[in-house]
């Protein structure tokens, strides 16, 4: 080929070539199959899925003895808080009541743990079960189980509240609070003396008007005339109120309750007729017997609801606790070996 001719031989070529691919440039990015490019990044999308939030470490181990299995199983500590913070308290709850909840159930369980000796009855290797007893604790596996797709939404935030508190508990002087808790009260918590029999300086009657908003405030369920009779061991009159209330306690429910002549506490009602509350009314229609309540457990210590009630406030974890447990401190716990 003479060599003049080649210069317009390889303009030729390109020129042939631009114009056979351009168009399939133009083409390929709406052409109805998905691009290679789109695949890749939906592979890393499911690579890089969010995943629940670890929980904090702890060398600590809880011995909890699960009536299921009737085995004892020893569960980190953070992770044994997480899993009654989930159980005890409802994961819709603010994020600030649930730090509350973390709070008290941590401090719950060092307290047990560094008082071994002072335990209540539990089956051997254990210092806790998982039920009402102590504090209910349910694991991983059956929280996923219980709350279905709600899961990992729900133990996002219970984690969260863990890790925020991760290591501390409620003081006062110096020790582990007795750091009881319970549902909704009827707008006072109870002085812990006039409910149990031990006084505990922190655990003092404190206005809890949040409670209102409580599902629970509020409850009338009916009584057989008969059975009321055989649980309390009295007579009935007539039809009309039942009793009479002798003395109240400062949280505003009943100390002292009179049936003819017997007179009972109003715990001893409470947990003879299975109340909801010590604040409760009895009225006597045809043979029925109407009880009212107002509140939810036993009044002493942290209302979970009036935490929420708080919270929505815009309440902090810190000033929740400090208003239901008075003049106590939020500290870092020492490891139980350190402790004499």
């Amino acid at each position: 080929m003479n060599a003049r001719f080649k210069p317009a031989l390889w303009i030729a070529a390109v020129f042939i070539i631009v114009v056979l691919i351009i168009p399939s440039l133009l083409v390929l990015p709406f052409s109805s199959g998905p691009p290679l490019v789109e695949k890749t990044d939906e592979k890393s999308a499911r690579n890089t899925k969010p995943k629940v939030l670890q929980i904090a470490h702890s060398d600590m181990v809880v011995p909890v003895y699960r009536n299921a299995s009737e085995k004892v199983e020893n569960i980190p500590l953070e992770e044994y808080v997480a899993g009654v913070v989930a159980s005890e308290m409802p994961a819709n709850f603010e994020v600030e009541a649930l730090k509350a909840q973390a709070l008290t159930a941590r401090t719950y369980i060092v307290n047990r743990l560094m008082n071994k000796g002072s335990s209540d009855a539990v089956p051997a290797g254990a210092i806790v079960t998982d039920t009402v007893q102590h504090q209910v604790y349910a694991s991983d596996g059956e929280l996923k189980q219980h709350w279905g797709k709600d899961y990992k939404k729900n133990m996002e935030k219970i984690i969260k509240a863990v890790n925020e508190t991760s290591g501390k508990i409620l003081t006062y002087d110096g020790k582990p609070i007795n750091a009881s808790f319970f549902s909704t009260s009827n707008g006072y918590t109870e002085n812990s003396e006039e409910y149990w029999d031990n006084p505990y300086p922190y655990l003092k009657s404190v206005k809890s008007p949040w409670d209102e908003k409580s599902p629970k405030f509020k409850e009338t369920t009916e009584m057989s005339v008969r059975q009321v009779e055989r649980l309390l061991g009295v007579k009935l009159s007539s039809d009309g109120e039942i009793g009479k209330v002798k003395k109240k306690t400062t949280g505003n429910k009943i100390a002292q309750y009179q049936i003819g002549k017997k007179t009972f506490s109003g715990r001893e009602i409470r947990e003879k007729l299975k109340l909801r509350s010590s604040d409760f009314s009895l009225k006597r229609k045809g043979k029925v017997v109407l009880v009212s309540t107002k509140g939810y457990g036993h009044g002493v210590g942290m209302s979970q609801y009036g935490a929420n009630g708080m919270a929505a406030e815009g309440k902090s974890y810190q000033e929740i606790v400090k208003h239901y447990y008075k003049n106590v401190v939020v500290t870092d716990y020492r490891p139980v070996t350190a402790v004499k």
